[in-house]
């Protein structure tokens, strides 16, 4: 099988494509016909070990898993002897965040890690509404939206900011988000009431003030936006911030202040995805894609992403 691999940390020139062994599931594992996957900045870190903490999580001098990719869409291929709960043909997705190793045809994985695609969802769509909504599963659940509340979503155009809009959505709250000019379009779509073109205006400089800020882009910080958090607002970053600030403000701004920071640990995708599952299902989340890659174009799919500039997801098909 065909496999993306890189044996240390690097720039995307450097993954190479390589030919390999196909492998055979244990008694307790599935092997999965990969379809679809997505490049997102989860994998983009693992790539590159940037931020510099990623290495305590994948390995300090050199990655332990060498083939990329923390999610997946496809069917199962073959299944080992002990596993009951899973058939050969089932059509199905995965995200974890420190690599699944499924940039490539086939991979091996636990049953656990596995998850029925909803029907009428295509692969591509599947892989494309893993890691974002991951994640904003953890925004949203981090605090107490509450109908009639005011939300400011910085970067609403990318695979989180899109998936939160969508989510955020369904609280009926009132919806600011920030996008470039070609997006505002598509961000009124999907949900925003308010569009803000960070091209021409500084979102933090407004009059308006919010209940909730969701920096999805991790471009902004606490200090910037706290003039316009309301008397109790909550500001939370898709990053750790400038010298992992929003850490700090987060254990700071629990004790003093009644303006909060709240830093988003992730939940288990075994609480996540079947919550996507349901969204998918109930047609209150579309994930967007913007372009489809080839395995043999992997490098630049990743240097399109690393750019920061992509509206939605970006999926590798094979």
């Amino acid at each position: 099988m065909k496999a993306a691999i890189r044996k240390n940390y690097c720039n995307p020139e450097k993954i190479k494509i390589e030919e390999i062994e196909t492998p055979s599931p244990k008694s307790n594992e599935v092997l999965v016909k990969v379809h679809a996957t997505n490049i997102n900045r989860t994998d983009c870190a693992n790539l590159t070990a940037k931020p510099f903490i990623m290495r305590f999580v994948l390995g300090f001098l050199k990655p332990k898993k060498i083939i990329l990719g923390t999610d997946f869409a496809g069917v199962v291929s073959k299944v080992g002897t002990d596993v009951t709960s899973i058939k050969e043909g089932d059509k199905v997705f995965g995200f974890f965040d420190t690599g699944l190793e499924s940039q490539a045809e086939f991979l091996i994985t636990k049953p656990g890690n596995l998850y029925p695609i909803p029907n009428e969802v295509d692969f591509k769509s599947a892989a494309a509404s893993l890691e974002g909504a991951h994640y904003v599963y953890t925004f949203i659940h981090k605090v107490n939206l509450k109908p009639g509340d005011k939300v400011l979503i910085n970067g609403a155009t990318g695979g989180i900011g899109s998936a939160l809009l969508q989510f955020v959505k369904t609280f009926d709250v009132e919806i600011t988000a920030t996008s470039n000019p070609k997006n505002m379009d598509l961000i009124k779509a999907l949900g925003a009431h308010h569009v803000i073109d960070y091209t021409k205006e500084d979102f933090t400089q407004s009059s308006n003030q919010y209940n909730y800020i969701f920096d999805a882009v991790g471009k902004s910080t606490f200090g910037k936006c706290r003039p316009i958090l309301k008397e109790s607002g909550v500001y939370i970053s898709s990053e750790l911030g400038p010298y992992a600030q929003n850490l700090l403000f987060a254990i700071s701004t629990s004790i003093f202040g009644k303006k909060k920071v709240v830093f988003p640990v992730p939940y288990s995708p075994k609480e996540t995805i079947p919550y996507i599952i349901k969204m998918l299902q109930s047609k209150k989340y579309n994930p967007v894609i913007d372009k489809t890659y080839s395995l043999n174009e992997i490098s630049e799919a990743y240097n399109f992403v690393i750019k920061g500039q992509k509206t939605g997801n970006v999926i590798l098909e094979f």
